[in-house]
């Protein structure tokens, strides 16, 4: 089993012709509502790939909240609610996708400034966890008590000073900056976070990784035509993990991820390019 810990949202799918200028209004030509959020994606695209895998998370008692519980658990997710019996607003993303170009603008309310504790069970064990880092506390007892951590890092947060040295991979894009390493290349980056192998993605050019005995390497990422870019990112986090867990190498688990990624943008909306998804 994998654990996931970190953020699930409320996401609202809005597609259009083109993104509105500023004070101009735009009809959609189609909207969807989904569980969202880096952890939750990954969740998905794990259950999709056949691995069982559970979600700690903060969702909550308010009747939003019941909309993410329905979907994730839909999508043969398990869910672990940090938040139960709180009847505060959950996470809400708007996600609005150009339907000219396949590229997201989101909007959102995370879990920035909301702390929950460990549920008094503990954390569930598990081969693999992945963790985001939206949630800090959670993540940090994650970490502590993982047997193999990936993280997804796609930016900065201050948690990740105290997870790192935990991670066995790090995934971060190339958007990531690390503050010893603010300006720095890819390889910079990677010696800054001190992982033992470290993977940074640049949407559609070529995937780096470096590990810290030396090796290093890049994966190309096959051209595809990208129609919504949306998650795209956390369903290479889901891959990534779910290859890892299985037992690939880092260069066929960072593969497989890039493969899962290229399903995504193929396909409109939040669910649909999971029935193109395949096997692990």
């Amino acid at each position: 089993m994998i654990l996931c810990v970190g953020l699930a949202t409320v996401d609202l799918v809005y597609r259009v012709a083109r993104m509105p200028g500023p004070d101009e209004k735009a009809q959609a030509t189609s909207v969807e509502v989904a569980a969202g959020g880096p952890a939750a994606n990954a969740a998905v695209t794990i259950a999709a790939l056949g691995t069982p895998v559970t979600l700690v998370t903060a969702i909550g008692a308010h009747p939003l909240g019941a909309l993410v519980r329905s979907n994730l658990e839909d999508r043969g997710v398990r869910l672990v609610d940090a938040a139960a019996g709180t009847e505060a607003l959950p996470p809400v993303s708007t996600v609005v996708v150009d339907e000219s170009t396949g590229e997201r603008t989101i909007v959102s309310r995370n879990a920035a400034d909301v702390t929950h504790a460990v549920p008094e069970e503990g954390l569930p064990e598990a081969a693999l966890t992945l963790v985001d880092g939206h949630h800090p506390a959670l993540a940090s007892a994650a970490a502590r008590t993982a047997g193999r951590l990936v993280v997804d890092a796609g930016s900065w947060r201050p948690v990740f000073a105290d997870i790192f040295p935990y991670a066995e991979v790090v995934a971060c894009s190339a958007a990531f900056r690390h503050p010893a390493a603010p300006d720095g290349p890819d390889a910079a980056t990677a010696a800054a976070i001190g992982a033992p192998h470290v993977v940074v993605t640049h949407g559609a050019a070529p995937v780096t990784w470096f590990s810290r005995s030396g090796g290093a390497g890049s994966i190309a990422v096959p051209p595809v035509e990208a129609v919504d870019t949306a998650g795209a990112g956390d369903a290479f986090h889901g891959a990534l993990a779910a290859a890892l867990a299985a037992g690939s190498p880092l260069d066929a688990a960072v593969t497989e991820a890039v493969r899962v990624a290229g399903v995504r943008v193929q396909h409109p909306g939040p669910r649909s390019w999971l029935e193109h998804l395949g096997p692990l």
